[in-house]
């Protein structure tokens, strides 16, 4: 650990509607916005050009020794989204990949991402004509103050503020350097190219890195509508580059939460209450082990100079607690779910076409139910945050997936101005959705307020298994029928808390074609907290779809992956199940005796396709040889990078596939460590073969779309195997286990 000295909600409910309406009233209308919106590549703190630096616009920073920085409005959690955001710059620059390296953006208003809310909306507003882009790209830097932040989730970095924002920046920067030097070599733009962090003037057969003329280069205004390159010409997108953040984590220099130390700080050990919704009544202390102690209402915290003391005196202190509700069981929640099925006087539909309830009175017609359990995020790094209160400000040092929320709350609960609060944002050590959370961040800066030193809280692994946002559980019911070897009709009622699918992903619902169908969500409140957990619902939708196609295809006696086929007219779907057949020799399993089960997912703007191929042993002994993925993502930006967001993806999902569940006892979690939780190992994991398809696509998000259909895969494969249908995750319900 080395020292650091004190210098004094999520994407997915983001709507539309929202954006708009805000946008029209910003600026006070369309002339005053044009007159007086500024550059939006022009808004930058001048204090983040150290050493020699000049700034060329908010997400670029150059040297006189030709070194360049991009500054990254996302956070890091191991998904390598700075390298890629960086490739995206430096390829419209035309930069020397070498002299390339990155920098996290402050948490400040300067650096909101607001190119991810202007990609959302508008894309690259090709009918938006160059005169207004300073009031659109202003107006979105003042809508995502609420709405956006620095919030990495989603899978936005790459297809949302790499395409929409990086690109334009890097573009922006290499067209001021052109113009410096054309001035001082007196000759035209058009006559100038850039390469390789060199521009070059062939005529006069003159050359000079871009270091040269970076300071002349920053008078001018940034083009917030340059001209972009071709793909075709593209050298460092779409090439493997090793990620620029991985040295410092090999030598031990990159920090985490976890990492920092603050002079005079203090450690902070919480036990929160056991019930959701308790508070402590009474704390004892019969040992006198602690050095201070905080009641935070639902959480004790002790404070102590070592975390190990802390921990220690905690663990002697008798508290009571109250309220809540101690009769909370898995049962009772499984029964408030069912019984939300039941009711249809508060349900959305969430798509609807032709007369699916007529259809479906057939006594042909396929009933099943399908549920999947609540899910924990179970970072490697658990829950942690230092937080100092002091002179009227507040600093903290957290790892955290949207620091300006971080900020924003922060600054609500201490009734400070946001420009008082400053973030210092770490490395994530994991976040999957969890980190989007602010409830460790106050918990820390409460402490911090009453002790008067800097706190670091950390939360034990149990603290962090039993106090988590959890993936909703969801109970589906669902009924197809089929005619003629296709579907004729179709109905999805499910259960929803509010913790995934935001409306801007209805078409997702059900991804096939079917002429009559309706699909239904039942909204309730979870008496447990619920939070965006990786790829959101489409990991739970992923499931119930990929499941009920499998059995639809066996009752009309038809090949799986054929049926998936016969109801896709996408020409891209197409081409990933076509190739996946290929890939993973469907039909004809590269392991012998193996049996094959196939799932496709479109989601985040990638589609995914995976065969899982597996073996069943003695005492339902499963073992799983092979998952084959196949994926259209559009344009690729780092290979190597993006195979490894499919692995991890597919890691991820098979933990909680063969092991994954949140269950309630008496009003408590019961799972409190890894024995409770358990992961996959290197002896249960596959081999993963991952093929991207050639596209020409904008890019799409990789950090969550290899996640959804592992589920529906491997269980589809368990039922060509042994004719046994698996409705319910994690497969242990169904009396399998891993070999």
């Amino acid at each position: 650990m080395t020292e650091q000295k004190s210098t004094g909600r999520n994407l997915g409910k983001i709507a539309r509607r929202a954006f708009l309406v805000s946008a029209g009233v910003v600026g006070g209308g369309v002339a005053l916005g044009l007159a007086l919106s500024p550059n939006r590549l022009k808004i930058y703190q001048d204090d983040v050009a150290e050493g020699g630096e000049t700034i060329l616009n908010t997400w670029v920073k150059l040297t006189p020794d030709n070194k360049l920085t991009v500054i990254i409005p996302h956070s890091e959690m191991g998904q390598g989204v700075g390298t890629g955001l960086a490739q995206m710059l430096a390829e419209e620059m035309e930069a020397d990949w070498e002299m390339v390296s990155i920098e996290q953006a402050p948490a400040t208003d300067q650096y909101i991402n607001s190119d991810l809310g202007r990609g959302y909306i508008v894309g690259e507003g090709a009918r938006i004509p160059a005169f207004a882009y300073p009031m659109l790209d202003f107006a979105f830097l003042q809508i995502a103050k609420g709405l956006v932040g620095q919030i990495t989730g989603g899978s936005t970095a790459i297809r949302l503020t790499g395409y929409y924002g990086m690109r334009r920046a890097g573009a922006a920067a290499r067209e001021m350097l052109m113009r410096a030097a054309a001035e001082e070599w007196d000759a035209p733009v058009s006559e100038l190219r850039a390469k390789d962090s060199v521009l070059y003037h062939d005529a006069s057969n003159r050359s000079a890195p871009f270091g040269d003329f970076a300071v002349a280069a920053a008078k001018f205004k940034p083009n917030l509508k340059p001209v972009l390159k071709s793909p075709a010409n593209y050298k460092i997108v779409g090439t493997p580059k090793e990620r620029l953040d991985i040295p410092a984590k090999v030598t031990g220099e990159a920090k985490f939460g976890m990492d920092i130390i603050v002079p005079g700080m203090k450690y902070a050990a919480i036990a929160q209450a056991p019930v959701f919704g308790a508070s402590a009544v009474s704390i004892k202390d019969p040992t006198n082990a602690a050095q201070q102690i905080v009641n935070l209402g639902n959480a004790v915290v002790v404070v102590d100079d070592s975390y190990w003391s802390a921990s220690n005196a905690l663990r002697q202190l008798e508290i009571t607690w109250d309220g809540g509700n101690p009769t909370l069981t898995s049962d009772a929640l499984r029964k408030l779910h069912n019984d939300h099925l039941g009711e249809t006087h508060h349900e959305e539909v969430m798509d609807k076409a032709g007369d699916a309830a007529s259809k479906l009175k057939s006594s042909e017609t396929l009933s099943v139910e399908y549920a999947v359990p609540y899910l924990a995020h179970a970072t490697m790094e658990p829950m942690n945050c230092t937080a100092h209160v002091h002179d009227g400000k507040c600093e903290l040092w957290v790892g955290h997936q949207n620091p300006i929320t971080a900020r924003d709350e922060t600054a609500a609960e201490l009734g400070l101005t946001k420009s008082d609060v400053i973030v210092h944002n770490a490395y994530l050590g994991g976040g999957f959705g969890r980190r989007s959370e602010t409830d460790n961040v106050i918990q820390a800066v409460r402490v911090a307020k009453e002790i008067g030193a800097p706190v670091k809280l950390i939360y034990s692994r149990e603290q962090d298994m039993s106090n988590d946002f959890y993936r909703p559980a969801i109970v589906s019911r669902m009924r197809g029928l089929v005619e003629d070897g296709k579907i004729s009709a179709m109905d999805h009622a499910y259960v929803y808390s509010d913790a995934g699918m935001p409306d801007s992903e209805r078409p997702y619902a059900f991804q096939y074609e079917v002429a009559n169908k309706r699909i239904a969500r039942h909204p309730y409140e979870s008496p447990i907290p619920v939070g965006p957990w990786r790829s959101v619902d489409f990991t739970q939708m992923g499931f119930f779809n990929e499941s009920f196609m499998d059995e639809l295809a066996h009752k009309a006696g038809a090949d799986p992956l054929a049926f998936r086929l016969a109801h896709k007219s996408d020409p891209r779907h197409r081409a990933v199940l076509e190739r996946l057949a290929d890939e993973a020799s469907w039909g004809r399993p590269k392991t012998p005796g193996a049996a094959q089960g196939v799932a496709i997912v479109d989601s985040f703007e990638a589609i995914v396709g995976q065969v899982a191929e597996l073996t069943i042993e003695d005492n339902k002994r499963l073992r799983l040889h092979r998952l084959t993925s196949v994926i259209d993502v559009g344009q690729v930006i780092n290979p190597s990078a993006a195979e490894a967001q499919i692995h991890s993806s597919v890691i991820f999902a098979l933990s909680a596939v063969f092991f994954g569940e949140i269950t309630v006892s008496k009003g408590e979690i019961v799972q409190q460590n890894f024995p409770d939780y358990d992961m996959i190992r290197l002896r249960n994991a596959p081999v993963q073969p991952v093929h991207f398809i050639d596209s020409d696509h904008p890019p799409g998000g990789l950090g969550e779309p290899g996640t959804p259909p592992v589920a529906p895969a491997v269980t589809n494969a368990i039922f060509a195997a042994s004719g046994v249908r698996v409705r319910e995750l994690p497969l242990a319900r169904a009396g399998f286990r891993s070999a």
